[in-house]
């Protein structure tokens, strides 16, 4: 069931964003390496940027929990056997590939490793994990960060960068990859903001890339 909100939901596009925080830049350092694995470098700050306007759709959630966690989520593909990501990770049954399910547990890793340092209390780093492991592999959602950081990391890939990238790694047309995005990731999303704003930029998008032609 998709979760509503009485709140605006701001679905112009990403690139408009305006994030003049800098509480989580000792966070976004720590992890520099990690941001040059699989596009993390692109795909990360985008889905930050997504989780950020879905915190402000819905206040009711940990805004810090939901913004440390999908900072973190994606940095353990710098820890997998590179030569299998695309291979694997995007291949025939890619949701249930072991490499997905070791990128989570890596994911985790990293997070135990980076955020004690910094301040974070073993309970808060508890819930950060407890979202990263199974982000791609787990069924259902089990809180409101969890759906939050869910559909960040789905929402990216309906902006023109993510269909750039993303169309790669599946060996397909941006307008193959589009449909496919509307036929499988769309019916994916949590939350009523996210299906407004993944819809919003799919559009755009479709607009831009000329996919009715190409």
């Amino acid at each position: 069931m998709t979760l509503q909100t009485e709140h605006p939901i701001d679905t112009s596009p990403i690139a408009l964003a305006s994030d003049s925080s800098n509480d989580l830049d000792p966070l976004w350092r720590s992890v520099e390496r990690e941001m040059r694995a699989r596009g993390n470098d692109i795909h990360i700050p985008i889905s930050f940027a997504f989780a950020e306007r879905l915190c402000d759709a819905h206040p009711e959630a940990d805004r810090l929990v939901v913004r440390v966690a999908i900072l973190l989520h994606d940095t353990g593909w710098a820890r997998v056997d590179e030569s299998k990501i695309i291979s694997e990770g995007f291949g025939t049954n890619w949701r249930q590939a072991q490499i997905r399910f070791e990128h989570e547990v890596k994911g985790c890793e990293i997070a135990r490793e980076v955020l004690p340092g910094l301040g974070y209390t073993e309970e808060f780093i508890s819930r950060v994990t407890d979202i990263i492991d199974g982000h791609d592999t787990r069924a259902q959602s089990h809180s409101i960060e969890d759906s939050l950081v869910r559909d960040a990391d789905r929402l990216w890939r309906f902006t023109p960068a993510g269909i750039a990238l993303a169309s790669g790694w599946f060996a397909q047309t941006p307008a193959v990859y589009c449909r496919r995005l509307r036929a499988e990731i769309v019916p994916e999303l949590i939350t009523a903001a996210a299906f407004q704003m993944a819809t919003a930029d799919l559009e755009r998008s479709e607009a831009l890339l000329k996919t009715a032609l190409l």
